[in-house]
């Protein structure tokens, strides 16, 4: 189906020709901007909400501020589809977050225009102050450089250290501070707190609109009345409100709030920003899903909600026959609340992701237990030891991709106390139409080299049930349980819950001449391989490890002693993971068999749907049958 743009969006293929146009067909810009969003991603998906939010925010920077010379940078991405539409992309843009097609975040190689690479939270200050001195020292001086950051993502810790450096600096950095109550749930803590204090202050509001009247009238004059009004809007604000000092404690020049959604009034205000120095800070007031009014009401579900019917609202489902298998992250949620129940030492903790993780199950059934602690993975590994420290024992869930955000607090603050944390890795392996800044490659590799740590990864829903179960239990120290994005195999999941003896793995089939040995929820493709093979007389053993870290060493002497081939299967990095973990085993006790290891090579893969991804790596279905088959000198059927 052709999606056809309005008649001047079809005319912009990259900021020049916006900046063409007159002020006054920027409205129109806008509203064919946002439409073009909503019929784009209605019929090929991907996320929603954020975009529709700032698409007037994009639209008046690109026209005041002269990109790609002008260093624009998104934190996270989620909200850089208009940004990508208006920068060349457009004819293109459905192919976003498909297999071959663009990536769904601002990405260096694909355009001039995404200056940095982006997908995980607070990163865009440092990464426009580090371009804003680079700039400096190249006497740069015309050049400007715009951080747009989300009030979610400004409670990640990194987006203080970089407005501590930054005001200390007196270099070209505008922040724009998008404040919209969200991230992908509603944003927590103090911050938020903050933010609304100002937005909602009536006298503050009221003074700052007049001298921002003011400003405009007096700007005719000079830069020094117009520093002059700025001094006095700051006395304004430090009068008004006892917190208003936050930012411009830091030496930052705070703006606003104004009306994110008012695009001849944002573009004003920005054209009078670019002529005053140094480190500032635009706070801009934007709705999430604006325009289409279901997301506008349930921010969270229209995110990304997959395909709709952009006049009804209707989500498109999938209905089945019969009863389907849960996605792993449910499992987790409601089994964190059964086992809640059974064990009062026992909470959650989150960064941000209630939602996308379930436990928001556990939130709503278990308030004063369950904690979302913002984008802040460092802080919710140490608050996570802190409740350990106390008898406590969390259920730390952290997506894989970040979890590698905090890593010195996992070696540091949980390994070397050895202290009763557990840390769920959701979305381990690859993780779909995100890419690779949100593939789970790393946590096998970089969990197991710790000293304490367990390494444990479930083949079904059973199996994470029992983990869970397992880690609870006193004594049992710092844990890892990995398990993948999506759905799992069993529709009756809600199975009694069984200890497991650690490091114990389990034998699928014994076989003859080759074993597979498998970690995790890929062992199901090992599963479907050895029944297609039978039909051949083709009999492998199949081994689901259940623990990387420690190793089942009785079985693995088994294994080496009865096979002379074995393949290892892993849905994360080979160097260092699983399959070196065996052969680690095999060379320190002397076996000499023939081992094939199944993973992810070393290179970065793109996204695209999980068995294309598995497909490109080599340990789909189609790449381990061939591996058996060809280990064993039996032709490769095609």
């Amino acid at each position: 189906m052709i999606i056809k743009p309005g008649d001047l969006l079809a005319s912009i293929d990259t900021p020049a020709d916006l900046r063409a146009l007159k002020p006054e067909q920027l409205l129109q810009v806008c509203q064919e901007l946002r439409q073009y969003i909503i019929d784009v991603v209605s019929i090929h998906g991907g996320h929603f909400g954020a975009s529709l939010g700032v698409v007037e925010l994009t639209t008046a920077l690109h026209y005041v501020f002269q990109t790609p010379y002008d260093q624009l940078v998104w934190d996270v991405g989620h909200q850089a589809y208009g940004h990508k539409i208006l920068t060349g992309r457009r004819d293109i843009f459905h192919t976003n977050r498909k297999y071959g097609g663009i990536s769904g975040f601002p990405k260096r190689k694909e355009s001039e225009y995404d200056t940095f690479g982006v997908g995980h939270s607070s990163t865009s200050i440092s990464a426009a102050l580090g371009m804003a001195v680079a700039s400096q020292y190249k006497k740069e001086e015309d050049r400007h450089h715009i951080a747009v950051i989300g009030d979610g993502a400004m409670t990640g810790g990194m987006a203080f250290e970089a407005l501590n450096h930054g005001g200390a600096t007196n270099a070209n950095l505008l922040v724009v501070l998008n404040d919209n109550c969200m991230s992908i749930d509603p944003n927590v803590g103090a911050l938020k707190e903050y933010l609304t204090d100002i937005t909602t202050s009536r006298t503050y509001n009221k003074l700052r609109d007049e001298l921002w009247n003011v400003l405009g009238k007096i700007s005719k004059f000079g830069p020094n009345a117009q520093h002059i009004a700025s001094k006095v809007e700051s006395g304004i604000k430090a009068t008004l409100s006892k917190q208003s000092n936050l930012f411009e404690g830091l030496n930052f020049r705070y703006f606003g709030p104004i009306d994110g959604h008012d695009i001849n009034h944002l573009v004003s205000v920005m054209e009078d920003l670019k002529r005053i120095p140094g480190p500032k800070i635009l706070h801009v007031l934007t709705t999430k899903g604006k325009g289409f009014a279901l997301a506008e009401k349930d921010q969270t579900k229209w995110h990304a909600p997959g395909l709709f019917d952009k006049i009804t609202g209707e989500i498109y489902k999938k209905h089945y026959d019969a009863p389907q298998p849960p996605k792993y992250q449910d499992v987790f949620g409601h089994t964190m609340v059964e086992l809640a129940e059974k064990n009062d030492k026992i909470m959650g903790v989150t960064p941000a992701m209630p939602s996308g993780c379930s436990l928001n199950i556990m939130m709503e059934a278990m308030p004063d237990r369950a904690f979302d602690v913002g984008i802040a993975e460092q802080h919710a590994v140490t608050f996570s030891a802190g409740l350990a420290t106390q008898g406590m024992v969390p259920f730390c869930n952290i997506y894989s991709t970040f979890m590698q955000r905090g890593y010195d607090q996992v070696v540091h603050d949980v390994c070397l106390q050895n202290l009763h944390v557990v840390f769920c890795l959701d979305r381990a392996g690859f993780a779909g139409a995100d890419g690779p800044t949100h593939h789970g490659a790393y946590d096998i590799a970089y969990m197991r080299c710790i000293p304490n740590m367990v390494v444990a990864a479930p083949m079904n829903e059973q199996e994470l049930r029992n983990m869970m179960y397992t880690a609870s239990q006193d004594g049992a120290g710092p844990f890892t349980i990995r398990y993948p994005r999506g759905e799992g195999v069993m529709p009756n999941w809600r199975t009694p819950l069984e200890q497991q003896q650690v490091g114990k793995g389990r034998t699928i089939q014994e076989g003859e001449e080759v074993a597979i040995l498998t970690f995790g929820h890929i062992g199901n493709y090992a599963v479907e391989v050895c029944q297609k093979l039978s039909y051949d007389g083709i009999n492998p053993g199949h081994y689901d490890m259940r623990y990387c870290k420690p190793l089942d060493e009785e079985l693995l002497h088994h294994i080496f002693q009865k096979y002379g081939k074995v393949i290892t299967v892993e849905d994360g990095c080979l160097q260092g993971g699983f399959g070196s973990a065996v052969l680690e085993f095999m060379v320190d006790h002397g076996y000499t068999s023939q081992v094939k290891r199944l993973g992810m090579p070393d290179q970065i893969f793109e996204h695209g749907s999980q068995l294309e991804l598995h497909r490109d790596a080599g340990f789909d279905p189609t790449a381990i049958e061939k591996t058996v088959r060809e280990m064993i000198g039996v032709a490769v059927k095609v």
